[in-house]
């Protein structure tokens, strides 16, 4: 039994959901090895080859693969796959992009989001925004494609000392998809999704102007910035920084919530963080029935002031 992990990186580094996707395969058992694809990829192999756990590193750099696009990059995934028993991704935004793509390109279903590992073919994922818990079984005739729910597991640490190998690319880019640019307005400020602190500010803000405040106690505590739903849709932030069922799960080790009432999608996407902060004034606000600590009161009075006590 083999495993192969697609790391996920930026070109430069590696993601830390990479690392915490090779926990998910350790739980598995058997051989792991990481592919990393990509254009001057060097950096980024030296980094994967350092999680414990992980037997090789095949790297294949290609110019069409520089770009993560999922057209080009499932291609190349499903054509390492035929050496596995298991193809792995981590559940982001890269890996909900390019992993059911490739499980398409070799004609098996997808298991996502895998929360616990019972054997090498069964596996528990979280279903109806976390309010249940399904089991699935992958026939023994199917290589098992999944992604792996980042929120559950921890990372790998790097005492690993794997052997790194090029490997051609087997494909060609895609001529229906074609990479036009990336555009981020996240800053110098940690990846949302794994971020150690978070600050999210929902609609009780009342405008983009506003959420400078979220932007500034972010930048205080050295965190990532999210937000609710309602303040996406309201247009005080992009959609990228959404958390909750239909936006980022994440699993901090702090989550601030601030004027976030706490609807049932914002909170699937939060209830595997260490310690939730919530302040808003309502004191009958839900997201006060999870939060650890939580304070009543108007976000503009108390925000401000917490700023005066980090100075």
């Amino acid at each position: 039994m083999s495993i192969l992990i697609l790391a996920e990186h930026d070109g430069q580094a590696l993601n830390p959901a990479t690392a915490k996707t090779v926990t998910c395969a350790s739980a598995i058992g058997g051989p792991i090895d990481v592919l990393v694809l990509g254009s001057g990829m060097d950096a980024v192999a030296a980094q994967a080859a350092q999680l414990a756990g992980v037997q090789r590193v095949l790297v294949t750099d290609a110019p069409h693969l520089a770009a993560p696009l999922a057209a080009n990059h499932a291609a190349e995934l499903a054509a390492a796959a035929a050496e596995y028993d298991h193809v792995l991704g981590p559940s982001s935004t890269y890996g909900k992009d390019v992993i059911p793509h490739a499980a398409a390109l070799l004609g098996v279903n997808q298991v996502s989001d895998i929360m616990t590992v019972d054997g090498p073919r069964d596996f528990k994922r979280p279903i109806y925004a976390g309010n249940a818990i399904v089991d699935v079984h992958v026939p023994d005739n199917q290589t098992v494609v999944g992604t792996a729910r980042t929120a559950s597991w921890k990372a790998a640490d790097q005492s690993g000392a794997a052997t790194i190998e090029a490997r051609p690319a087997a494909s060609e880019a895609a001529a229906h998809t074609r990479y036009v640019g990336l555009e981020s307005g996240g800053g110098d400020r940690p990846d949302l999704q794994t971020a150690d602190v978070v600050v999210s500010g929902g609609r009780a803000l009342g405008s983009s102007e506003n959420f400078d405040l979220i932007y500034r106690l972010a930048d205080k505590l050295g965190a990532g910035v999210g937000a609710s739903r309602a303040a996406v849709d309201a247009g005080y932030v992009p959609n990228d920084m959404q958390v909750g069922q239909t936006g980022k799960i994440i699993a901090p080790d702090l989550y601030l919530a601030v004027g976030i009432s706490g609807a049932i999608q914002h909170l699937t996407g939060i209830k595997d963080a260490g310690t939730i902060v919530a302040v808003n004034k309502d004191a009958d606000a839900p997201i006060f029935e999870i939060a650890d600590i939580g304070l009543v009161g108007d976000l503009f009075s108390v925000i401000p002031e917490l700023e005066q006590l980090l100075d």
